[in-house]
């Protein structure tokens, strides 16, 4: 911590002279150096994206000459093919529009045809009457965070691969039991071990999938949460998420999804997902915009790996007003419609027909809605666990849409705390019949204005 100039000298005996020396050592480094070598790179470029000044820290991590670079090459140029796309589409637009865009993950390319994960900062810097002269940014190296990510997956991989092998091993103790009398006692213990081993996997994977999730809901201020987490099968991780924060003291952003596929794969995805929504909605809030920035980040990181990856998700943003009203304006990529409780007794889906699954093309059109929540309503989201859960004795009916309007209805008006009760008990009576996650999301203003409490059941 440094400090600043002007301030009074600490005062005391002992380290004094050492801790003045070690001041004026720092500040003896020049504005240029402090420029030069700087923990992250800077680079400042004309408005077109011509570099016209870019620092020795970001030189090294390129690998690249000064002289190659500045007014040789575009700020987009050092991009991969991905991030120039990315770049086109939504980061110079959004700079353009607002001034400023902050913390955005791209990739650079290195000399060496290496990628570099970063996260950019642009700022445009405007002349005394306001015209925009030049564009200043900033990069930080986020391979630390990369290469977290990818250990996270090699471990929750080397958890399914423990879990197989955990399964073979009880299958051979099975095996030796029924084989021979005389071996049973071997067997029995072998199952046993094997049955701890599972046990073990269990809940390694519970902690595991609790950490894709929030402990809880932050409070928003006139409006009532509540949420239900069901996981299907307590050794294979699911792909549901949620989330709720804040984006400034007047609004507060929420999404919910599913990621497609199980496993380690597709937890690595929520986790990617949950950071870049949160990310994007600090950035630009509109839902549109935040489904569109998630798309563009899935699509180029899966695209090209022979394994590409997808999701469905509700994004939304509600913003409390002080006539005890509640307005909400979210959008959709491919995920089922939200449901509308009404203090009135009515419920009816909130229509967002042709919204495209996130992170399968490029670039997709995300369909919008809005409403208001006055006191006693209360908006649902839920994943499709709950409407494609089998019904009937030979399980081969779907629940389907229509028989969860139908008793929707029969419970408004409902607070959310009712609904998510309600729902809760609906999914235990369908027992084996629920073979896939569900999440359950509820957002109500109170019929009576009371104090809110967080929600924490994600069980």
């Amino acid at each position: 911590m440094c400090r600043e100039a002007g301030a009074p000298e600490p005062t005391g005996t002992g380290g004094e002279a050492r801790t003045d020396a070690a001041f004026s050592a720092l500040l003896e480094d020049s504005a240029e150096d402090l420029y030069e070598a700087a923990p992250c790179g800077y680079l400042s470029t004309l408005m077109d994206g011509t570099i016209a000044k870019i620092n020795t820290t970001l030189l090294d991590w390129l690998g690249l000459a000064r002289e190659d670079v500045v007014a040789r090459k575009r700020f987009a140029d050092l991009l991969t093919v991905g991030g120039k796309l990315y770049h086109e589409t939504h980061f110079a637009p959004l700079l353009r529009m607002q001034g400023e865009i902050k913390g955005i993950a791209l990739e650079l390319r290195t000399a060496a045809g290496n990628r570099l994960p970063v996260l950019v900062s642009s700022a445009v810097k405007q002349g005394s009457e306001g015209q925009p002269l030049l564009i200043r940014t900033t990069v930080f190296d986020a391979s630390d965070r990369r290469a977290y990510e990818e250990e996270l997956l090699r471990r929750r991989q080397e958890a399914e691969r423990a879990r197989t092998e955990a399964e073979r091993a009880r299958a051979e103790a099975e095996h030796a039991r029924t084989q021979a009398e005389q071996a049973s006692a071997e067997a029995q213990e072998a199952r046993l071990q094997a049955d701890a081993h599972r046990q073990r996997l269990a809940d390694a994977l519970a902690v595991l999938q609790q950490s894709l999730l929030p402990d809880f809901l932050p409070v928003v201020p006139g409006v009532e949460t509540a949420v239900h987490y069901h996981a299907a099968s307590p050794d294979r991780l699911g792909g549901d998420f949620y989330d709720l924060f804040p984006i400034d003291g007047a609004r507060w952003a929420f999404f919910l999804g599913d990621v497609c596929g199980k496993g380690p794969e597709a937890a690595a995805v929520t986790s990617l997902t949950r950071y870049t929504l949160r990310a994007a909605a600090h950035h630009d809030p509109e839902p549109a915009a935040a489904l569109a920035t998630l798309n563009a980040v899935l699509h180029e990181r899966y695209t090209g790996t022979g394994d590409p990856r997808y999701c469905t998700c509700i994004f939304g943003i509600l913003e409390p007003g002080a006539d005890g009203r509640t307005a909400v304006h979210l959008a959709s990529g491919g995920h089922p419609p939200a449901l509308v409780l009404r203090a009135d007794g009515h419920a009816a889906y909130l229509p967002t027909p042709g919204g495209l699954l996130v992170g399968v093309v490029p670039t997709a059109p995300f369909t919008t809605a809005r409403t208001t929540l006055a006191p006693g309503d209360t908006l649902l989201l839920y994943t499709d666990g709950l409407t494609e859960a089998r019904k009937g004795p030979t399980r081969d009916d779907l629940y389907g849409e229509e028989a969860l309007l139908a008793f929707v209805t029969e419970q408004a008006p409902a607070s959310p705390h009712a609904v998510i009760t309600a729902l809760t008990g609906l999914l235990e009576g369908f027992g084996d019949g629920l073979d896939d996650d569900t999440a359950l999301l509820a957002l109500g203003v109170p019929a009576h204005q009371s104090a809110t409490r967080p929600a924490t059941n994600h069980s």
